[in-house]
């Protein structure tokens, strides 16, 4: 093989190797596409008049995560993917994007405690390996999709303290994992599925403290709260009702006596005057 054809060979693969190089190195710095676009969607749908999320820029969203640490506040990673989001707290506005599926690592989402509004996007049902699901007092509306039950591994679901109109799906109840529920104080109406009442076996599965507050819903265990309610209630008017009627024949008695009184010293006197002499 002639110098030069050797020379043009060995360039070829040195400039191959070096592209190989050069795109792992791209690929490791840059992160993962579909956790960029997760955290920049999320940020465009977020109003943060604190300027709690001043460093969640582009530049950061392109790599977020270093191993299992992260410059984004809030962001918690696992092995270069994010694996929490936590944004608790924060006088947040907005509404929730629907690209947070594409965080498909995501495992806990918490946005607890802001001021977010607009409906729980039926997207999420994409994060398949989602266990917390916490949008607990802010200002969420809407129904709440059953399409979110599609995300098998939810051990919490707290939407407590929103304004979620509609029904409970049903879905919730066949979720094996779900320990934690609350859905209190909402505008939430129908009947409370009997799979998030009751386990198998006619034993309680979540309290009437995850469902109170919703003014139009009703089925066990609110019933039981209503019940209860109404015995005290009747026991008390019960009371008050004796109470009352005693006072009446009472009053009644008294007057009658006094009618029986009058009327006998009317008589009295009735009698003195005719035996008095007359001068």
């Amino acid at each position: 093989m002639p110098v030069n054809h050797r020379f043009t060979f060995s360039y070829r693969l040195l400039f191959l190797i070096f592209l190989l190089s050069f795109e792992t190195a791209q690929r490791l710095v840059a992160g993962d596409p579909n956790d960029e676009a997760c955290l920049t969607n999320l940020r465009r749908s977020l109003e943060d008049p604190a300027n709690n999320l001043r460093n969640w820029t582009k530049s950061f969203f392109i790599n977020p995560c270093s191993g299992f640490s992260s410059y984004l506040h809030g962001v918690i990673c696992n092995n270069g993917r994010i694996y929490k989001l936590s944004l608790t707290n924060l006088s947040l506005r907005g509404s929730i994007s629907p690209f947070l599926s594409n965080c498909t690592n995501l495992q806990s989402l918490d946005l607890s405690s802001n001021q977010i509004s607009g409906e729980i996007p039926p997207q999420l049902q994409f994060l398949v390996n989602l266990a917390v699901l916490n949008l607990s007092s802010n200002r969420l509306s809407g129904q709440i999709s059953p399409q979110i039950a599609l995300c098998a591994y939810l051990n919490v679901i707290d939407l407590h303290d929103n304004q979620l109109s509609g029904q409970i799906p049903f879905q919730f109840g066949l979720l094996a994992r779900l320990t934690a529920f609350d859905v209190s104080n909402n505008k939430l109406s129908g009947q409370i599925p009997s799979n998030l009442a009751m386990r198998n076996g006619n034993l309680p599965r979540f309290n009437a403290s995850s469902f109170i507050g919703n003014k139009k819903l009703f089925g066990y265990p609110l019933e039981e709260m209503k019940n209860k309610g109404l015995s005290i209630m009747a026991i008390v008017g019960i009371g008050l009702g004796s109470g009352i009627a005693s006072l009446v024949i009472s009053f009644t008695g008294v007057c009658i006596w006094l009618k029986i009184t009058e009327k006998k010293m009317e008589e009295e006197e009735g009698k003195i005057s005719h035996s008095m002499p007359v001068y």
